[in-house]
C-alpha cells in the first residue's frame, strides 16, 4: 500500500503545496518521496504513477466539501469541539467558505474528483484529514505546547519530525524541519494511514454523507 499525504494551498500558490509518498513496510512507512511547489498536474502525476504499482490511500488536508448557504459544515464543528478538547486553538478551523479559505476549498473539491477520475490499475481512496488534529490528538498532554508552536517554532518542528519517526514514519530528512508544511503533509499521511489500515484507530471521525459530503474527514 502506498500513503501520500497533502497538505494544500490555494490554486495560485504551488510553493506552498506539499506531498509525502510512502509505502507501507510491516508496521512502519517508509518515505519514497516528498515534494513541494506542486500544481494540480504534478498530483496528478504522482498519484497516478503510485496507482500503478499499489493500492493508494490518500489524505488531503483541505475542504473536500462546503456547506451549502456557507459557513461551518457539521464536521467542522464537531472537530472544533474536539481539539479546544485537547488544549488546542479553535481557530485552526475555519469554514470552508471563508474568504480566505474559499479559493483553498475549490482547489481541494476540483483535484479530490481529478483524482477520482484518474486510470489506475490499483484502488484510489481518499480522506479529508487535519494534521494539527492529527498530531495534537497522539500527542501526550505534557507535550500540547509542541503542537501549537510548530507553525512557528523550528523547534518544535523538530521535536514534531522525531516524534512521527516514533509513529512509524521512516526516513524523515532534516529537511522537512525548515517549514510548516512538510510537516503537515507527513502528519497528513499518518492520519491516513490510520485510517484505512484495520490495525490502527483514528482519534476522530466524521463519516462521508454523499453526495454533498463525499469524504470521511478524520484525525
Amino acid at each position: 500500500m502506498r500513503i501520500i499525504g497533502i497538505d494544500l494551498s490555494g490554486p495560485k500558490n504551488h510553493k506552498d503545496t506539499v506531498l509525502a509518498i510512502f509505502k507501507q513496510e510491516g508496521n512502519h512507512l517508509q518515505l519514497v518521496k516528498w515534494a513541494n511547489n506542486l500544481n494540480d498536474q504534478d498530483i496528478l502525476n504522482e498519484v497516478f504513477e503510485q496507482s500503478q504499482l499499489d493500492e493508494v490511500v490518500i489524505g488531503i488536508d483541505a475542504p473536500l466539501s462546503y456547506q451549502d448557504g456557507g459557513g461551518d459544515r457539521k464536521s467542522d464543528r464537531e472537530l472544533r469541539k474536539f481539539i479546544v478538547g485537547l488544549g488546542m486553538r479553535s481557530g485552526s478551523i475555519m469554514p470552508p467558505t471563508l474568504n480566505r479559505m474559499v479559493y483553498l476549498t475549490l482547489r481541494g473539491i476540483k483535484l479530490s474528483r481529478e483524482i477520482e477520475n484518474l486510470n489506475a490499475s490499483y484502488p484510489i481512496s481518499l480522506v479529508e484529514v487535519h494534521p494539527g488534529a492529527i498530531i495534537g490528538s497522539r500527542l501526550s498532554k505534557q507535550n500540547i505546547e509542541y503542537v501549537l508552536a510548530y507553525k512557528q517554532e523550528q523547534s518544535a518542528r523538530s521535536f514534531i519530525r522525531n516524534w512521527l519517526t516514533e509513529q512509524g514514519l521512516t526516513q524523515l530528512p532534516v529537511e522537512i524541519e525548515e517549514e510548516s508544511h512538510s510537516i503537515d503533509a507527513c502528519a497528513a499521511a499518518l492520519g491516513a494511514w490510520h485510517w484505512k489500515d484495520s490495525s490502527y484507530n483514528v482519534k476522530w471521525i466524521f463519516p462521508a454523507s454523499p453526495p454533498l459530503h463525499p469524504y470521511d474527514y478524520c484525525c
